[in-house]
């Protein structure tokens, strides 16, 4: 049976278990480590974990220092304030003099649910996509989430890790010839007639919408953006030419994020239809996390829809 497991958990878990391998890791967390699940890893290795307090801004540059040091900090908050409060100190104190600091965004996107709009960020993809250098990651499941993590130890440079606060169904470990690799897509449904190119969790969403589709005689190819910065110009671009239109979805405003990155790289290079699935122009509410995903449309029904519209746009 397929894992079912947040992606903040299945963090916790990994970060823990490769701290063996790496003595140089350490992690950082601003009073929030339940909630980032690094509280795995302050129980086992409590001489290698910082809680920095309510102090977001000085976790980063502790972090900086501690990478010119030899150490591989991974510095954790919600995305709201690892991305928001600290944007300076990342991009000044991490970016600008490219050190190996991991900066780690829990509880990104609407599903933060109950916590209402002022947690529940959707503008943290596009505040790290900014930043000079900075690669910017959104795994969809546990077991993706288990392997960028690795990647992330092993790569030298900053990046942003963006983990989802709820439980979500395991669809890479189920889809033949998955592999995983930083800044490559990974196509889990192959079609000819519409692209969906999903990130974070609504990559599940997207997988049930092209079922949804198949119905309707409509074959859909499924891409699993999980690199967003640096992104895979090279399978959009050919999911363009096949396919020859294309939708994206995010648990994220559609300005700055997934959908915008797509939309660009394709305007110079492959002029197709793209329609783009997220957050418009607006905040979140608080609700349950489903119902509030379902109140913003991000749902695989709605997806569907933006495909078939997709599709007509090609014979406009």
């Amino acid at each position: 049976m397929a894992e079912k497991i947040a992606t903040r958990a299945a963090y916790g878990e990994e970060i823990t278990a490769l701290a063996e391998k790496y003595p140089e890791l350490v992690l950082l967390d601003a009073d929030l480590s339940s909630a980032t699940q690094s509280k795995i890893f302050a129980a086992k290795y409590p001489d290698r974990f910082f809680n920095m307090g309510i102090a977001e801004a000085d976790m980063m540059g502790f972090a900086a220092g501690l990478a010119t040091c030899g150490k591989k900090p991974f510095a954790n908050s919600f995305a709201m304030f690892t991305a928001g409060r600290a944007w300076e100190q990342v991009r000044n104190s991490i970016a600008y003099p490219h050190l190996n600091v991991k900066c780690v965004g829990s509880h990104g996107g609407l599903s933060v649910g109950e916590d209402g709009a002022t947690h529940q960020c959707v503008e943290d993809i596009a505040l790290m996509s900014a930043i000079p250098g900075m690669m910017v990651v959104n795994p969809c499941d546990g077991p993706e989430m288990r392997l960028a993590v690795r990647a992330l130890v092993e790569y030298d440079g900053p990046a942003y890790l963006r983990l989802g606060r709820m439980a979500v169904d395991s669809v890479t470990d189920e889809t033949p010839g998955y592999k995983f690799e930083l800044g490559k897509a990974a196509m889990l449904r192959d079609g000819s007639d519409v692209t969906l190119i999903a990130t974070g969790l609504m990559v599940q969403r997207a997988m049930a919408a092209a079922r949804m589709l198949e119905e309707k005689g409509v074959s859909a190819r499924v891409l699993d953006m999980h690199t967003i910065k640096p992104l895979d110009t090279e399978d959009v671009l050919a999911a363009a030419r096949d396919t020859g239109c294309i939708v994206t979805s995010e648990e994220h405003s559609i300005m700055g994020g997934l959908g915008s990155a797509v939309a660009a790289y394709l305007a110079e290079t492959c002029p197709v239809p793209v329609v783009r699935h997220g957050v418009n122009d607006e905040f979140g509410r608080s609700g349950k996390a489903l119902e509030v995903l379902e109140h913003y449309g991000l749902t695989a029904e709605v997806m569907a829809e933006k495909a078939l519209k997709a599709i007509e746009l090609k014979k406009t």
